[in-house]
């Protein structure tokens, strides 16, 4: 089997595979805190449990200040946590010297390349202001010591060309099934595509055209026009899973399968008050061979593991914006990840998708299947 080995973590190369900045070009670091205040003199760093946010400061500040690559700035700027998963940004930000500033007047408009290394996934709201002011940027939410050693020290020259031959090979689908295996019973979710191109998260961002990369990257994925079925969920809060009805494209109703029947209840009463709460936004399957990190910003780009999303699409191409939400803090994009270590208690998963006449299985108990392994080894083979 192919095995990847991974050099040590390199901010210069990182920097330069993803971006090809030309010498000059102004960075800028945004960090989450519960209290942003705390960014005044880095005093944040008095608090151990800014793990993500102590690696922002002394592997990308740090570096950024040595002058890497000829970048200027890595000025780090730290606004209020949101507390969900790419839901909008405030504006209100405070600098080290403990000024409050407005990103949109201030950071967003002055800068080339802007790096959102935090708590929460900033990509969808980072990638809307990016269309509006022009920067570049990647956000790499989660960041542990793991995904610095393998998910980020990786080539994403490599990783761009493995997720091309993934997505060529996939694309065009008219549909995808998706079936599990909870508790001795079968259970399997369509997902209409149309034929739509697939589209990839591959790590590149390079010249002038406003954009954002989501690191670790590696990821082949669709936005759904439509779904009918049902999935199990695995509550993140307590382990409770529950099985999802889904009708038009939406999950309508949860019921309990085991553990908690009021986390069940908190999540039908969502739904009944906010039903956009439920829509399926994406399909995606991971495209790298990488060690598991804890966190599902890398786990979910991990070969063979899949997940679907719900809630806001609009950063994908899809049609759900957060205005189409009953309140601001529904407006999330959550991935419901599907992996061996996350969700064992969900097996026997094969992923389907009928594309050009015929049915083909890109995926089977967390393994890629024959299909796709014949995708990555053409690549290989010539690169």
């Amino acid at each position: 089997m192919y095995q990847r080995t991974f050099p040590p973590f390199d901010l210069a190369r990182l920097l330069k595979t993803v971006f090809s900045p030309e010498g000059g070009e102004r960075v800028a670091i945004l960090i989450d805190l519960d209290d942003p205040r705390d960014m005044e003199a880095y005093r944040f760093l008095q608090n151990a449990d800014y793990t993500i946010q102590r690696h922002a400061y002394e592997v990308f500040h740090k570096g950024l200040l040595s002058g890497v690559l000829g970048l200027t700035g890595g000025e780090m700027y730290a606004y209020k946590i949101t507390g969900g998963s790419n839901l909008d940004l405030p504006d209100a930000a405070v600098d080290a010297a403990g000024y409050t500033i407005s990103l949109q007047q201030e950071v967003y408009p002055k800068y080339d390349i802007i790096l959102a290394i935090t708590t929460y996934s900033a990509t969808a709201p980072l990638t809307a202001f990016a269309k509006q002011y022009g920067f570049r940027g990647a956000t790499m939410h989660g960041m542990n010591d793991i995904i610095l050693r393998t998910g980020l020290a990786v080539d994403y020259d490599e990783v761009s060309r493995e997720a091309e031959a993934l997505r060529a090979g996939m694309t065009g689908a008219d549909w995808a099934e998706l079936d599990f295996t909870v508790m001795g019973n079968v259970y399997t979710l369509r997902l209409d595509l149309n034929g739509q191109e697939a589209q990839k998260s591959h790590g590149l961002c390079r010249g002038k055209h406003p954009d954002v990369a989501n690191l670790p990257a590696g990821e082949v994925y669709w936005v759904p026009t439509g779904g009918e079925g049902s999935f199990p969920l695995k509550y993140e809060e307590d382990g409770t899973i529950g099985l999802m009805t889904v009708s038009g494209g939406r999950i309508v109703r949860a019921d309990l399968l085991k553990g908690n029947p009021d986390t069940i209840a908190r999540h039908n009463a969502k739904l009944a008050a906010d039903p956009v709460t439920g829509e399926l936004g994406e399909l995606g399957l991971g495209t790298q061979e990488l060690p598991w990190s804890g966190r599902d910003i890398q786990d979910e780009k991990v070969l063979g593991t899949f997940h679907v999303a719900t809630g806001r699409s609009d950063h994908l191409g899809g049609h759900l914006t957060p205005d189409k939400f009953s309140e601001s803090s529904h407006a999330t994009h959550d991935d419901i990840l599907f992996a061996p270590h996350k969700t064992p208690e969900i097996t026997n998963c094969e992923i389907r998708l009928h594309r050009h006449g015929e049915t083909i299985v890109v995926a089977k108990d967390y393994q890629p299947s024959a299909y796709t392994r014949a995708l990555l080894d053409a690549v290989r083979a010539h690169s």
